[in-house]
């Protein structure tokens, strides 16, 4: 069973298509590549599938959601089961690592400090920061700020990450080890989409890639 599937999605930002007649089926535990040229529609496909963009034409169904059929009330409970994945981190400065984690747990609904501070453990472990969570944002390299960022985005265990140029800011060295992690991940059955321009990583790192070009989404074999 797909864990996302499209059927003659077209996708608009405003009254402008800018992907038409995509037709994609992903599964649980996938690692997807999703390459393009900036503008090709990389972003507007993944804003899309976390309900940023509503759907005019076609279908699209996520974990369950039917984002042609999705309410507005829903959006929150789609959106706990996608961790979302951004190129400049989105981590809030005037908090440490640990604060930040915690905003993200008690915004959707986490109420018992203690199992707050276990998740917050668990998800620091899982990327290796785990003795850094007093440090604030500005005193963390970009590696270890991205980290924090996927730290987040499992925080409420979900089924799929969306991770938008997640190496875009970083250097060759700390993008492999993000890659890395982001493919550990894929491994625990999670689905992973990784929006990205990073060539040399794909090709060392072999996954199905989807290509965005001409205003079309299609399958590209390595």
């Amino acid at each position: 069973m797909p864990i996302i599937k499209t059927t003659a999605l077209n996708i608009f930002q405003r009254d402008n298509l800018i992907l038409s007649d995509v037709n994609i089926e992903i599964h649980p535990g996938e690692l997807i590549y999703l390459i393009g040229k900036t503008g090709t529609g990389k972003s507007s496909l993944l804003r899309t599938l976390y309900a940023d963009i509503p759907i005019k034409q076609g279908d699209a169904e996520i974990a369950g959601f039917n984002l042609k059929k999705i309410s507005r009330k829903q959006i929150p409970f789609l959106r706990r089961k996608l961790g979302i994945v951004f190129q400049d981190f989105q981590l809030l400065t005037d908090r440490n690592v640990r604060k930040n984690l915690e905003f993200v747990l008690k915004a959707t609904g986490w109420k018992n400090q203690k199992e707050i501070d276990e998740r917050i453990k668990d998800v620091l472990e899982k990327v290796g920061l785990e003795t850094k969570d007093y440090k604030m944002p500005h005193q963390l390299s970009g590696g270890e700020q991205q980290r924090v960022a996927i730290a987040r985005a499992l925080l409420n265990d979900p089924e799929i990450i969306l991770a938008d140029e997640p190496t875009g800011n970083l250097d060759p060295d700390t993008s492999e080890e993000i890659i890395q992690l982001l493919i550990q991940i894929s491994k625990t059955g999670r689905t992973v989409i990784v929006a990205t321009h990073d060539f040399i990583m794909i090709s060392e790192y072999p996954s199905k890639i989807l290509v965005c070009e001409h205003g079309k989404i299609f399958h590209q074999e390595l």
